[in-house]
């Protein structure tokens, strides 16, 4: 007992401390009213916007009425004072994709009034950015949800700490994860529902639940900037588009992030001018299906061309015309800061005709390092995966991509294991490996999930231990290879970017090569090219090194001296012209 008194006294105390700078306003009888609000079950929930926001584009203009961002919500109650510097902790699971939605995330929050925490303890609001392509993906975040709710309950009334769940995860099981999880999670946000959040953790310190999981066909947080969660990072991610249209069987990403939308051109130019004034000196393009990128809002400089796949490929969807594409988009995007490396993901790999691969050739800012997601190696089971293409058509695009970009260094995607693969057709997927080989792979075993083709048409036969078995061959070959890989780079010269210490201490650094392999050299000081002074090496800092030794995962090497990715490019190309080389 006394115990418990002592403990509830720590966390009084603790509430004093925390909220000590916060002001009370509005304190009216609306506070009586908010708490009859709650008496019903069905009114825990909140089903977002209705269909009139969906159709109010198309009103006629004296029907349609426009919201400030910056007037009144009338149906929040004047007791809410949004943010009230309120902490929030911010975590972030799966694609590069959540870490940009997390930066939206804490944008429009930041500007409501909160204040960005890492710790949970002294964390007001806890928001999880999850993603659910895969089984392995949400069990993580059902084990979190645990770990929260148990921290919810120990903390309990006098310090109420409220949790929401965002992204993919929320998108597909929606109420679910409200019902299920024993009053854990409080808030379920969608990919699209982001500028809301503000009203949704209003709801939330009434006392109610709140969900809004509604997609959009137009919704791209293109005046959003992003605010960057790592200040220190010297390289960033920049939304260009989101959903995907392609339809895959086995892929959930078409039902938790909608169809494809485009950001305006004009507002990614900006964004990147925006962080290359920030000192920034790496971005990437992210979309689910980036390089099928179409701001229909623009008129192409261009000249339009009637091959807009590449050769071999096809698509689920009719032929989409017109708009400013991928190749219009990388070019401008890259003229921006020629001292700004340029990479994008995820590519698909029907949307690489020639205008793509000529842009990457001509501009020394755009990195010669590209995914081409393959998934599998054989015909027949690509065909039931919906991919567009054959393993023919596969390989005749990687072997062309290598014969226009000369020293390309390729990563993929491959999935174990999907619905009714045989032995004989996982031989074929280890021999496309065998035939490309990759710098890196990103290797999974099937996990099939609900609302997609493949749930409704084809049976997981595969066991479990059998797709485990194949994912391991598959890393063998892969790493086998990489290392085969990387031992061409020893005793070369290299150009790579400063992103950090390693995680060895400081007396090492750790960088990138255009072809997005990591490398590590010692922390020293370095002359200036074309100058006698020594300078310390810093994150953000390209510098020339020799490469000494190499595995499957990295190179080692020892720095030269700074430089400049143009002054570099211009020393390289010299240096070929005196070999004869021609381009």
């Amino acid at each position: 007992m006394i115990l418990k008194k002592i403990n509830v006294a720590h966390r009084y105390c603790r509430l004093i401390l925390k909220h000590k700078s916060i002001v009370l306003l509005h304190t009216t009888n609306n506070v009586k009213y908010c708490s009859s609000t709650i008496k019903k079950k069905n009114e825990y929930k909140f089903n977002g916007p209705s269909l009139k926001d969906f159709i109010a584009k198309d009103l006629p203009q004296e029907q349609t009425e426009l919201v400030n961002n910056e007037d009144k919500i009338p149906y929040v109650d004047d007791m809410v004072d949004f943010g009230q510097n309120r902490k929030v902790y911010i975590e972030v699971y799966g694609c590069q994709m959540n870490v940009n939605d997390a930066e939206i995330v804490w944008s429009i929050l930041q500007n409501e009034g909160y204040i960005k925490t890492n710790s949970v303890n002294e964390a007001d609001v806890v928001l999880l950015v999850t993603c659910a392509i895969r089984d392995g993906a949400e069990n993580k975040i059902w084990t979190r949800i645990k770990q929260l709710r148990s921290v919810k309950r120990w903390r309990g009334k006098l310090d109420p700490l409220k949790v929401g769940i965002l992204g993919c995860m929320a998108e597909r099981l929606k109420e679910k994860l409200v019902n299920d999880t024993r009053g854990a999670v409080d808030l379920v946000a969608g990919p699209d529902s982001y500028r809301d959040l503000p009203r949704l953790l209003a709801k939330t310190e009434a006392g109610q639940k709140a969900i809004n999981v509604l997609l959009s066909f137009d919704e791209t947080y293109a005046e959003i900037k992003p605010v960057k969660l790592n200040e220190d990072n010297v390289t960033a991610f920049v939304s260009i588009m989101r959903g995907c249209d392609n339809m895959c069987t086995y892929c959930i990403v078409p039902f938790t992030r909608g169809r494809e939308r485009s950001r305006p051109v004009e507002s990614i130019l900006d964004e990147i001018k925006y962080l290359s004034d920030k000192g920034f000196k790496e971005v990437t393009l992210l979309g689910q299906n980036v390089n099928s990128y179409r701001d229909l809002s623009s008129s192409s400089y261009f000249m339009p061309s009637n091959n807009t796949l590449a050769s071999g490929f096809k698509t689920v969807y009719k032929e989409k015309k017109g708009g400013v594409r991928f190749a219009e988009l990388l070019s401008r995007v890259s003229d921006i800061d020629p001292e700004m490396r340029i990479r994008f993901t995820s590519p698909h790999p029907k949307d690489f005709p020639d205008e793509v691969l000529d842009v990457i050739l001509e501009k020394p800012n755009v990195c010669k390092n590209l995914h081409l997601p393959a998934q599998c190696g054989n015909t027949e089971v690509l065909e039931k995966m919906r991919r567009g293409y054959t393993r023919e058509s596969y390989l005749t695009l990687a072997q062309h991509i290598r014969d226009r970009l000369p020293g390309v260094t390729y990563s993929s995607d491959f999935i174990a294991g999907f619905c009714g693969e045989t032995d004989e057709q996982f031989e074929d997927t280890i021999s496309l490996m065998e035939t490309v080989k990759y710098h890196n792979a990103f290797l999974f075993a099937y996990s099939m999930r609900e609302k997609t083709t493949a749930y409704r048409r084809y049976n997981d036969d595969v066991p479990n231990e059998i797709k485990v078995e194949r994912v391991k061959r598959m890393f063998s070959v892969f790493r086998r290879d990489a290392e085969i890989l990387n031992r061409q780079f020893v005793d070369t010269e290299q150009l790579i970017l400063i992103e950090g210490e390693s995680r060895r201490g400081p007396t090492q650094l750790c960088g990138r090569t255009d072809g997005n392999i990591k490398v590590i050299i010692p922390n020293t000081n370095l002359p200036i090219e074309e100058s006698s002074f020594n300078q310390d090496i810093k994150p953000g800092d390209y510098v020339t090194v020799k490469i000494i030794e190499s595995n499957s995962q990295v190179l080692k090497g020892k720095p030269l001296r700074h430089t400049s990715l143009q002054e570099y490019e211009k020393i390289r190309q010299n240096s070929l012209k005196s070999k004869n080389v021609s381009f």
